[in-house]
């Protein structure tokens, strides 16, 4: 049996099995706000942020540079406004690596008390290093994730976009300070496999870190709601395919949804990356998108299910841009 939740490594702090990715929230230049997603606005991420709570997805996923800090101060918001929902919340965020922080303790402990500020915590549940871009070593970068952790300014510590080698090298370093990596977040989904079959996952499981999956179901590619004669708009393009090759693993979703009840293509997909043991993370900017979310949940794929997608399932390949890295 799979796990209904799961335990950050080096912390009491538990997360559920899906959590919610808040890249959108804030990022005008991409997803809206000002930009081409005109249903974007504070009021139906405040519908999202709730109706994600009460259906117990509590894990939310940001980072300083989604617009500029922008959507970590949307999520202080949303915490001023219902402190008695926001008290089930496990919060993570990130710190950008640039090359030029040279003094990468300093520069972290500084991003992360400017982070906390406009989260409106005195501390948060889990910290990531936001790409493998540092010109420092791995044991600097342990080095300034202990002195937050000690500062008891962080519970867990993570990272993402890292690689197999990577991981095991920062894990490595985190264990000589006493410390535990908790996390890896990747972009990881039917459309790009390949973090398992390269064999990111296995190493993963064998450290305990757990994966966060990311634009788990293709940036909205295995909804359904696109396809080749209506593509998805805007800047989508991690892991990108045609989408004449995506329909065919959206018509599987739709066969194996049937099969379950009517759940749709992709409370299908994040079955199935839940499955494969890692934590989905996808976006919810309206309520409806929150609740289709959480609609994953409560039941599981059998193994001639898992075994189908995996068939249909694509390898996906890189995308590796300054857009990589904020998002994951």
């Amino acid at each position: 049996m799979s796990p209904e939740n799961y335990t950050l490594a080096g912390s009491d702090v538990s997360i559920p099995l899906l959590g919610v990715g808040t890249w959108a929230w804030g990022d005008r230049s991409t997803w809206g706000m000002g930009g081409y997603d005109t249903a974007l606005t504070l009021g139906s991420i405040e519908e999202a942020w709730n109706a994600s709570i009460d259906a117990g997805v509590t894990l939310f996923d940001t980072a300083e540079v989604y617009g500029g800090g922008e959507s970590e101060r949307i999520i202080g918001q949303m915490r001023d406004h219902d402190p008695a929902r926001a008290s089930a919340v496990v919060l993570a965020t990130k710190f950008m690596p640039s090359p030029w922080k040279l003094n990468v303790r300093g520069a972290l402990l500084k991003s992360l008390r400017a982070s906390l500020g406009r989260l409106g915590v005195p501390c948060v549940d889990l910290y990531q290093i936001h790409g493998p871009v540092s010109l420092r070593s791995h044991g600097a970068l342990a080095d300034a994730l202990a002195a937050a952790h000690q500062a008891g300014l962080v519970k867990a510590v993570g990272v993402s976009n890292y690689s197999t080698k990577e991981t095991r090298s920062i894990a490595s370093e985190l264990d000589k300070r006493g410390m535990r990596l908790a996390t890896n977040q990747i972009e990881f989904s039917l459309l790009r496999r390949v973090p398992e079959t390269g064999g990111l996952l296995a190493a993963c499981a064998e450290l305990g870190v757990i994966a966060l999956a990311y634009s788990p179901i293709g940036q909205g590619r295995l909804t359904g709601k696109y396809s080749a004669a209506n593509p998805p708009p805007g800047k989508r393009n991690f892991s990108n395919h045609p989408m004449e090759v995506v329909d065919a693993v959206v018509n599987e979703l739709r066969t194996i949804g049937e099969k379950h009840g009517g759940k749709t293509p992709s409370q299908v997909a994040l079955n199935w990356v839940i499955a494969k043991g890692a934590v989905p993370i996808p976006g919810a900017k309206s309520r409806s998108q929150a609740q289709e979310n959480a609609g994953a949940l409560g039941w599981r794929l059998d193994a001639d299910d898992v075994a189908a997608l995996d068939e249909a399932a694509l390898p996906g390949i890189r995308n590796i841009s300054s857009r990589v890295w904020q998002h994951g």
